[in-house]
């Protein structure tokens, strides 16, 4: 994907989830997300900030949270999240049409951030959100290769992923394969990838354990 079209994209998928998230009952962001010790809220608080990233207190919320890069992005979502959820999804919604990247991040990191994080949502309430195929693609390249913080080279080490509707594959060994969707979510750390996945899943799942 060029930078045009992951920006056609993001802007669908932002909107998407804002749309989710605006169709929420009350109860729901309270519910936990895929992510280990994030909530629904947070998910979404993570979301909001995506194009707010302030450079100074940033850092001093890194030195906050004592050089650990995922205490110090749970923290800043947890914080975030203390705003009522009509601003969350206000913000969200805004975000969609900003092409503002937080330091660092490579020009896929917001598109995969927003897909993932949609399914961190939309999977623990019991709901049905089909990833872009083309830009699941994309960002599954991105992250095998990107390696932090995921390392998913590293974990997986032995299986070959093969996506059964896209053509893409990696890695060598025994094969692991299912939508590319749910091998996104596999090398992002996400065990609820492994329903929808078939073959060495149980040695899929101990790399998945093994961050």
């Amino acid at each position: 994907m060029n930078q045009e079209e992951i920006w056609a994209a993001l802007e669908i998928e932002r909107r998407g989830v804002a749309d989710l998230l605006g169709s929420l009952p009350a109860d729901d962001w309270e519910r936990p997300s895929l992510c280990e010790g994030w909530r629904v809220r947070d998910v979404a608080a993570h979301l909001a900030l995506a194009t707010n990233v302030n450079v100074p207190r940033a850092l001093v919320d890194f030195v906050r949270a004592r050089g650990s890069f995922d205490r110090f992005v749970r923290d800043t979502a947890v914080r975030h999240a203390r705003l009522p959820v009509g601003e969350l999804v206000a913000q969200v919604r805004e975000s969609a049409t900003s092409h503002r990247r937080a330091p660092t991040t490579k020009p896929l990191d917001p598109l995969f951030d927003v897909l993932v994080h949609a399914q961190d949502i939309a999977v623990p309430l019991g709901l049905d959100r089909a990833m872009p195929l083309e830009a699941a693609r994309a960002c599954a390249v991105h992250i095998w290769e990107r390696g932090f913080p995921f390392h998913p080279q590293r974990r997986l080490r032995g299986l070959r992923l093969v996506a059964t509707d896209v053509d893409w594959s990696v890695g060598e060994g025994d094969v692991v394969e299912g939508p590319v969707q749910a091998l996104l979510l596999l090398i992002s750390g996400r065990p609820a990838a492994l329903p929808g996945l078939r073959g060495a899943t149980g040695a899929a799942l101990a790399g998945i354990r093994s961050t």
